[in-house]
């Protein structure tokens, strides 16, 4: 089994930079680049951005903007397109709905592990969760995308999501977060139906 290796999106100054999706073109040229550099048919290359902010170059992102009200068919015509756009049955697109933040309201009481005074700040994003059916559907607004939610509670948020966000997601746990959240489950079962 091939070990799973990062690729940036972009380069600046000799230093790699990863993560986002904010940078289409210099995120596409290197999935190509990749792809070209190891033609394994058993190798596999996917994605794990935002639809939150997604750069407005990437493939037929305003076409789709008319599905906002349809969030789960939006994202998937999205990764159809950049599937069709990148011509390898070796990609799978995934683009995450909204932004990895959502994942995080599937138990938002274990912020109390890395915030004080989280009593009533707690039930204000838990009320942002009653309004929809899943944590993925989230509004993806600019003030009100889950990680602009949790920020407006927990400021230092922002400055420690990176730490924060994924010691969290731990915590939570895969297989919750799985069962509540449709479209990232889907993903998962077609990475894990590669080795079949």
């Amino acid at each position: 089994m091939n070990r799973p290796r990062l690729i940036a999106h972009a380069r600046k100054k000799g230093k790699t930079h990863r993560g986002g999706g904010k940078n289409f073109i210099a995120m596409q040229n290197d999935i190509e680049r990749s792809l070209k550099e190891d033609s394994n048919a058993n190798v596999f290359f996917t994605t794990m951005i935002d639809l939150y902010a997604l750069h407005p170059n990437f493939p037929k992102l305003s076409e789709f903007d008319k599905l906002r009200h349809v969030p789960y068919e939006r994202v998937k015509n999205l990764e159809k397109a950049w599937f069709e756009k990148t011509k390898d049955d070796r990609f799978i697109p995934f683009i995450q709905l909204h932004e990895f933040e959502a994942y995080l309201f599937v138990k938002l009481s274990l912020l109390d592990q890395f915030f004080d005074e989280t009593k009533k700040k707690i039930p204000i994003l838990q009320k942002a969760l009653r309004k929809t059916t899943c944590p993925e559907l989230i509004n993806d607004g600019q003030h009100t995308a889950p990680s602009k939610r949790i920020i407006e509670q927990f400021p230092d948020y922002q400055y420690l999501k990176s730490t924060i966000g994924p010691q969290m997601a731990a915590l939570i746990g895969l297989d919750n977060i799985r069962s509540i959240c449709p479209h990232f489950n889907a993903w998962l079962e077609q990475l894990e139906g590669l080795g079949m």
